[in-house]
């Protein structure tokens, strides 16, 4: 299998202000949010980092897309480091969040061309590119429309090919189905597969077990900044064992440790 993906021992630690530290309970003025993780990811595979909230998915993801860096370690993407590389590491990847907001008073037909425009995406293949990810997406019959006025479905999927529209080889996703609609969520896990089976790798974070179990083919688990364990679903699990029984067997030996 070709890597494509390599996390090299990355730490990253959160300076906490008066605020977060009563929300988050504690006295100490760092979080560490990520702690020694270390992972690979193959063309052609979706790996799913499972954790609960705050165990540093996110963390992990907005090292990957450059959004942030780690403290030490590294990744490589495609052999670029987005420690000394990220111009390079962003042109072949795509990230999408719930964080990214789109201006309301745009419209998708607008915002899908100036992001082309941005990756100097030919003129002629961003149009046809357009074209075939709109009527997939039902996008075609609200182009014109502003995002403001569309629905959350909607707008989730104008955000899902705004963010694809340089065609990148990795695609990021922090909790790729939050939010949506069980038949937007349906359209979002079969378009993640059919780019996996066109050689993509795509890496996805979640909470939520079925997810895993539908779209994974392979599961790094996440519990307070650490990665417990890399595999596969038959690898990980007993016969008749579900894997939120394994989850939460994990979690039990990781509290009494």
């Amino acid at each position: 299998m070709e890597k494509t993906v390599s996390v090299l021992n990355i730490s990253k630690t959160f300076h906490l202000s008066k605020k977060q530290r009563r929300i988050e309970k504690t006295d100490d003025p760092k979080k560490v949010a990520v702690n020694g993780l270390s992972f690979d990811a193959y063309k052609g595979e979706i790996f799913g980092l499972l954790g609960p909230n705050g165990a540093g998915k996110t963390t992990t993801l907005r090292c990957i897309s450059t959004l942030i860096k780690p403290d030490s370690g590294d990744i490589l993407i495609d052999n670029y480091s987005v420690v000394t590389q990220e111009e390079s590491v962003r042109s072949v990847i795509g990230f999408l969040t719930s964080d990214l907001k789109l201006e309301d008073f745009f419209t998708p037909n607008y915002l899908y061309d100036y992001f082309s425009k941005l990756h100097g995406i030919d003129e002629q293949v961003a149009n046809a590119r357009k074209e075939e990810m709109f009527i997939r997406f039902g996008i075609d019959k609200f182009q014109e429309v502003k995002v403001g006025d569309l629905s959350t479905g909607m707008r989730q999927k104008v955000q899902l090919v705004i963010s694809l529209v340089h065609d990148p080889q990795v695609i990021i996703f922090d909790e790729p189905t939050n939010g949506l609609d069980v038949l937007t969520a349906k359209v979002v896990t079969d378009y993640l597969k059919e780019l996996r089976d066109n050689g993509k790798t795509i890496i996805v974070s979640t909470h939520i077990f079925s997810l895993v179990e539908k779209i994974c083919d392979r599961v790094g688990i996440i519990i307070d900044g650490k990665l417990k364990v890399v595999d596969t679903l038959s690898g990980l699990l007993h016969e008749g064992e579900s894997l939120e029984d394994y989850f939460f067997h994990l979690m039990e030996g990781s509290d009494s440790e």
